[in-house]
């Protein structure tokens, strides 16, 4: 059977997250529902990541298999219009070799965080970032995050239901820029751990405005201990917007 990859954009608002869930409407059940529609097939694809609720993906991959040899472009097509109108759309697809799966081929992924750094409330961006009031330094929050860079044990910004068997991980690059009003968190690393992205945003948030010191953000990290992070930032911001194979 063919094996395609699709690279996949979303609007994580409408939806309980990427997986299937009981409880609601899933990205990826959407997309399910447009293969079934077009092939007849009920397939399950697999993602790259497992994005919370209200969390969007500019470059979410998925892999599935398929009984018929589709064109690439004319199955990218036929699936986005029968997404319509949901607020997914495949960007693109391509045969890959039968041994390729989205999640475990993946050697990186890449999350954007966006903050909106002002006082007057969001209007285009509502949903899209998150709208903090009080003044941020973006550059403090830049030194204090490349503490983070590294392998680590990241209990304390790990969620309480995460499933993964070890809290260690590898964290490859944690930049923080302002353009204006507008400051973005940029992180790689092989894997992540649940919440782990939104959970130090929201602890270098702190630093930012200044109720913690890098050297607090250090503390917190090596305490290993859940009750020490300092916030959890909204899904609004968060973005996954690459993955590497």
């Amino acid at each position: 059977m063919p094996r395609y990859k699709l690279t996949i954009e979303y609007d994580g608002g409408p939806f309980v997250g990427w997986q299937r869930q009981a409880n609601g409407l899933s990205a990826q059940e959407a997309i399910e529902t447009a293969v079934l529609a077009l092939t007849g097939e009920d397939v399950r694809i697999q993602g790259a990541g497992r994005t919370d609720a209200g969390v969007h993906a500019l470059g979410q991959c998925a892999s599935l298999d398929l009984s018929r040899d589709w064109r690439p472009d004319v199955l990218r097509d036929a699936l986005n219009a029968w997404l319509r109108p949901r607020p997914v759309a495949i960007l693109s697809a391509e045969r890959v070799a039968e041994d390729f799966n989205a999640r475990f081929s993946a050697i990186r992924r890449h999350y954007l965080y966006r903050i909106v750094n002002r006082r007057a409330p969001l209007a285009l961006m509502a949903g899209q970032a998150w709208l903090v009031r009080r003044r941020l330094d973006a550059g403090a929050m830049h030194d204090a995050a490349q503490l983070l860079v590294g392998r680590h044990d990241f209990s304390t910004f790990r969620d309480s239901d995460c499933q993964a068997a070890s809290p260690l991980r590898t964290l490859e690059r944690f930049d923080v820029s302002r353009d204006g009003d507008l400051i973005e968190c940029r992180v790689a690393a092989r894997s992540f751990l649940h919440s782990q992205v939104r959970s130090m945003v929201g602890s270098l948030e702190h630093v930012g405005c200044g109720k913690w010191s890098a050297g607090a953000l250090r503390g917190a990290l090596e305490a290993r201990d859940r009750r020490r992070c300092g916030q959890v930032a909204p899904p609004d911001g968060l973005y996954l917007t690459q993955v590497d194979y």
